[in-house]
């Protein structure tokens, strides 16, 4: 962990100043739990729309709507921007960010690829700011707890990991899961869930295969994948935006077994087994609030921020890195690639 330089910490004695940057679905739930936390304080929203930043703004009480990026970019009152937008939009926009000396949270997957990633951790490093993706499972206390006793061996030696992630749809064409030019598809939307999961456990797999469902428009609808370690364990997963799957994900080692069940990326219980012991329950600290809450990776980038960190020790960038190795190497089995991908470089 690197110390940041060039750059105001917020100061330990009031809140951390967050910019928005993009106005859909998960920018207004992650908003709506900002509001919530006492040490945080939403001052600006950005889009490419003025009307539609306004609204936004209106809706939560933030004082400055912005309809450009980089005026957004520009604030100087920003401690922490928390881009939203689209897959595809991920790297331009977290890019303005942080050339402009923002720190930056960037929703999952960091970019469509880990050419694009790369170019973000070396500018956020060169400009000593703060990045990390908004892997929120990494953060979810209950996730954390599970990581912790496998890492403690109360299962032995992992040995298989699975986990599943589908929506039922069906998604018409016109629908970002299915729109290559917002880097849509099963996989970046859904899969990096469990993917993330396997890597959590076992880190950067040895080899990948996989095989896949296109959509005419050329995405994934559905994918099942297998990865494999040196170690011999082995990873079962799939996504799907053709049908809704349990979400569930199990994870097996010499000596016992970890169950959990449906929302495995947000659980509020999951179950210990282990031979000759009666299967041994763990549920969420009702404290915590909601499964479903963004606090936890909001107070990780807040606590990071503080400490004058420029990555998440929960979620660092080497292992976003790996993650996204993974992603690539299983689009092109499946035979996936992106407008966008092809377009020249654009983060300077």
């Amino acid at each position: 962990m690197t110390e940041r330089t060039g750059l105001t910490e917020p100061a330990g004695d009031r809140k951390v100043r967050w910019g928005i940057l993009a106005t859909g679905g998960i920018a207004a739930a992650f908003a709506a739990d900002l509001v919530d936390l006492p040490d945080a304080e939403i001052v600006a929203v950005g889009s490419r729309s003025e009307a539609s930043a306004r609204a936004f703004a209106d809706r939560f009480g933030v004082g400055r709507a912005y309809g450009d990026w980089n005026d957004l970019a520009a604030d100087e009152d920003i401690d922490v921007v928390y881009v939203a937008t689209p897959h595809a939009a991920h790297r331009a926009a977290a890019g303005i960010c942080l050339a402009a000396g923002r720190n930056v949270l960037c929703e999952k997957p960091l970019t469509l690829n880990v050419r694009q990633a790369e170019e973000l951790v070396a500018l956020a490093r060169e400009r000593g700011s703060f990045l990390m993706e908004a892997m929120w499972m990494y953060c979810n206390p209950m996730v954390r707890r599970l990581a912790a006793l496998v890492a403690d061996g109360a299962i032995g030696d992992v040995r298989t990991v699975q986990a599943d992630f589908g929506l039922e749809g069906p998604f018409p064409p016109a629908h970002r899961l299915r729109d290559p030019a917002q880097g849509g598809g099963a996989l970046l939307d859904l899969g990096v869930y469990p993917v993330s999961f396997a890597q959590l456990l076992l880190g950067e797999p040895a080899d990948v295969t996989a095989r896949a469902v296109l959509s005419e428009e050329g995405v994934d609808l559905q994918t099942g994948a297998l990865l494999s370690w040196e170690s011999g364990a082995l990873a079962t997963l799939h996504c799907s935006i053709t049908g809704g799957t349990g979400t569930t994900a199990s994870v097996t080692g010499s000596r016992g077994r970890i169950d959990l069940p449906g929302g495995f990326f947000h659980p509020e219980r999951f179950v210990l087994h282990r031979a000759g012991s009666d299967p041994e329950e763990f549920t969420a600290d009702p404290a915590d609030g909601p499964r479903t809450s963004f606090r936890h990776e909001a107070r990780e980038v807040m606590r990071a921020l503080r400490a004058g960190e420029t990555e998440s020790s929960l979620v660092p960038l080497d292992g976003t890195l790996a993650v996204l190795r993974t992603l690539d190497s299983l689009r092109e089995r499946i035979g996936v690639r992106y407008p966008d991908e092809a377009r020249p470089e654009i983060v300077k």
